[in-house]
């Protein structure tokens, strides 16, 4: 190799490792083009049901927001609160019901098999019988000294921080996104910059496309969830049925975790309501999966379950527990550049060299 060529491959490793080392920020900056990319879509929303100017179609779409947001935490988060806390302390006498269900049926299938309470499984049931720590346990401890609320109050402070910087560019965003799109096209080669322009257009569209279908599956989830609990006869309807619809914006897990507060409550009551529960959100997620998200969003660009799921892990690992939020979208936009630049820009014109006798 030359010396250019080692000077380039320098390069390109040096600005790798300042992209893994900035990964946090631009993590955040992908939440706000992500919320912007919402507040766009509202914008657009807004201006074709009553065709007005961009700005005022702006500033009606923040009003909105702004509006949503304080019917929110007046009418729906202070009881939502009380309903949550009192759901968190239902969940450690539901696991000590459970237990005392699986030492019962430990004691008949020994009976069954032996004719007597066989001492032979006591380890299985001792270890079934250790509590998990709970948050509410590490919270006590991390509380026990000044250090450990030194080290909350700062993690708070800095969470506040990032939520602030992400409104912010959002907004900034959002108000000129032509300017930014055009800013970014500067990076390119200026060959590549009216196809880039169009691989950008197709990735906002995805985006957006995928905003509106996840709110309204969301939505309808919400709604079968509270339906069915309250046909059920499950306490704490509302805080269960708020989790179920906002957990559904994370696949897989999300859905996985929002059964376990109902099913706590409902084995409070009797066994085979916490069985019926589990089975109502079974429907529920199939409806979810093949009735309700295949019509919102036949026009959206369709990601396979394997690349969510693998999605979900690599940026978990990546990024955190916001790697796990943004996973979706990240695999959206992933996805679109994937198939327009690798597959349609490179590899489906490359042409075979010819043999030379």
């Amino acid at each position: 190799m030359r010396f250019g060529q080692w000077l380039g491959l320098l390069a390109l490793l040096a600005a790798l490792v300042l992209l893994w080392s900035l990964r946090d920020a631009l993590v955040l900056l992908f939440a706000a083009v992500v919320l912007a990319m919402a507040l766009c879509t509202l914008v657009g929303a807004i201006r074709e049901r009553i065709g007005c100017p961009r700005p005022l179609a702006l500033l009606l779409a923040i009003l909105l927001v702004s509006l949503v947001v304080l019917i929110v935490a007046t009418a729906v988060i202070p009881p939502f609160v009380d309903q949550f806390r009192e759901l968190l302390g239902q969940v450690p006498r539901a696991w000590e019901e459970l237990i005392r269900l699986l030492r019962q049926t430990l004691e008949g299938g020994s009976r069954m098999l032996y004719g007597r309470s066989d001492g032979g499984l006591e380890w299985l049931k001792s270890t079934l019988g250790s509590r998990p720590s709970l948050p509410g346990d590490l919270l006590e401890r991390l509380g026990g000294g000044a250090i450990g609320l030194v080290g909350v109050a700062g993690n708070v402070g800095a969470r506040i921080l990032q939520a602030l910087f992400v409104v912010a560019v959002s907004l900034m965003v959002a108000t000129q996104p032509v300017a930014y799109r055009e800013a970014v096209l500067l990076l390119t080669p200026s060959f590549y910059r009216r196809r880039m322009r169009q691989v950008l257009l197709a990735c906002g569209t995805a985006l957006s496309s995928w905003m509106v279908g996840v709110l309204i599956s969301s939505l309808c989830v919400g709604m079968l969830a509270a339906i069915g609990l309250s046909v059920l006869g499950v306490k704490l309807v509302a805080a269960n049925a708020l989790l179920a619809g906002l957990l559904n914006i994370i696949p897989n897990v999300g859905p996985t975790l929002s059964t376990i507060f109902p099913m706590s409550v409902a084995l409070l009551d009797a066994p085979w309501k916490a069985l019926a529960v589990l089975l109502l959100y079974i429907l529920v997620q199939n409806l979810e999966s093949y009735v309700i998200t295949p019509s919102v969003m036949h026009h959206q660009l369709r990601l396979l379950p394997g690349l969510t799921l693998t999605a979900q892990l690599v940026f978990t690992v990546l990024f955190g527990p916001l790697g796990l939020l943004l996973a979706l979208p990240l695999a959206v936009c992933l996805q679109v550049l994937l198939r327009e630049v690798l597959i349609h820009d490179i590899l489906d014109p490359w042409k075979r060299a010819p043999r030379h006798p």
